[in-house]
């Protein structure tokens, strides 16, 4: 029997650096987490030093000549760029260099493609590789015409290598019509949870900082935790019980990541508005990372863009508990901070004392007597609220507690 594997690509990373080379090495060690992720090995890593990219051709012609005689030398297969190219950047960096390549957009696009696994999540990811594939039919001609494996060619790339304008544009306006629908019952969704008065929060963060984890530790919900970039894409939403057994929803989201490419921002939308919609959000940091701080400008700036904004946010600095640094941590724009650890659970009954302070203060106080007919508006105050104290009296039951504020007409006692 004779087995065929496919041949991992090794490639060489390049970007421009206006003048901050330390951010620009980060970027690039970045992105060689992705094409790591994406299955294929780098080889180098080259930088130029440029106020700004080249329009034409983005590296300056000694550069590209350096370039090329490297990937010659090392034997790559294909470069990838820090940023995203133009079609004509793409085209002309090919043809002068005679090599594969790729820009960091299509690094993710790839990434994507491999990870959802949801209907939803794949008719995301195929329409932001076909807006980004529409753009650059010209300039990413030689790269689709070879055959084989590779980044880019997974998901909807590998069928469209004779696709025209004309129908691809069919294909995306046809996945607009169904993600349309995919919104449409998000909405409804969310109007059953304001009806349930359920409150939820929303957990956001840079990729990688332990957003799943933290699910898995709050609700049990079992869903895939990896050391990997993008290790899920398709939300969870699950029910956390707090204090007293007040329930609310935590809902997880795609990670962001610097330069995330528009395409995706647009296409996961729906998926993203799920901060948008949240009662309070709970933004993860990786205390680990050298570059935290320019992680979590990277959040807000993403949050800003998707209208997210005007919401509680509680800061998690989350892997204290492999952190060796004690340096000061601290976010300006949050509410809140906390230290955690989302693998071992340290912080975890901190936080929920804190949820159940803060929701506390959006409810009201009420002290009342309910017959016993009325046992079902005790339950409903268990469930969207906090039932502090219960007594069986020969007038009725006597009853201290908290509730939503848009439920006090609803929970009212009778009159006898």
């Amino acid at each position: 029997m004779i087995e065929i594997k496919e041949e991992q690509e090794r490639v060489i990373l390049f970007g421009v650096s206006g003048g901050d080379n330390d951010e620009m090495e980060a970027s690039l060690d970045e992105l060689e987490e992705l094409v790591k992720t994406a299955g294929a090995q780098t080889l180098a890593k080259v930088i130029q030093n440029l106020e700004s990219p080249v329009p034409a051709t983005y590296l300056g012609k000694g550069k590209i000549e350096e370039l090329r005689e490297l990937a010659k030398r090392l034997e790559a297969t294909g470069v990838v760029c820090d940023d995203e190219l133009s079609p004509i950047q793409l085209r002309n960096l090919e043809q002068a260099l005679e090599i594969k390549v790729m820009d960091r957009t299509l690094v993710i696009l790839d990434i994507f493609a491999a990870r959802a696994t949801s209907s939803e999540g794949k008719i995301q990811v195929e329409l932001a590789q076909l807006k980004y594939r529409a753009a650059r039919l010209v300039g990413l001609g030689s790269s689709l015409s070879r055959l084989g494996g590779g980044i880019g060619t997974r998901g909807p790339g590998e069928t469209k290598l004779e696709v025209d304008r004309r129908r691809i544009h069919e294909r995306i306006s046809h996945l607009k019509a169904e993600l349309e629908q995919v919104k449409r019952h998000r909405k409804t969704n969310r109007k059953q949870r304001d009806q349930n008065h359920i409150p939820v929060l929303a957990i956001v963060g840079y990729t990688n900082a332990g957003k799943s984890t933290l699910l898995n530790t709050l609700t049990g919900a079992e869903i895939l935790a990896e050391d990997k970039l993008f290790a899920t894409l398709d939300p969870t939403t699950r029910a956390w019980e707090l204090d007293r057994g007040e329930r609310v929803l935590v809902t997880d989201t795609v990670g962001f990541i610097n330069k995330l490419p528009h395409h995706l921002i647009e296409a996961f939308k729906s998926t993203l508005e799920e901060a948008k919609y949240a009662d309070m959000i709970l933004h993860v940091v990786d205390s680990t990372s050298p570059m935290f701080a320019s992680q979590m400008h990277v959040v807000y700036e993403t949050l800003r863009e998707l209208g997210v904004e005007n919401k509680p946010v509680i800061t998690l600095f989350n892997k204290m508990d492999r952190r060796e640094k004690n340096g000061f941590l601290r976010d300006f724009k949050a509410d809140y901070t906390l230290e955690i650890s989302a693998k071992t659970g340290e912080g975890v009954e901190r936080l929920r004392h804190l949820l159940t302070e803060l929701l506390r203060k959006r409810k009201v106080y009420v002290e009342c007597v309910y017959s016993y007919g009325e046992a079902g508006k005790i339950q409903a105050i268990r469930r969207y609220g906090q039932l502090l104290e219960e007594q069986y009296t020969d007038a009725g039951i006597a009853v201290k507690g908290y509730i939503p504020r848009e439920m006090l007409g609803r929970l009212e006692p009778e009159e006898k």
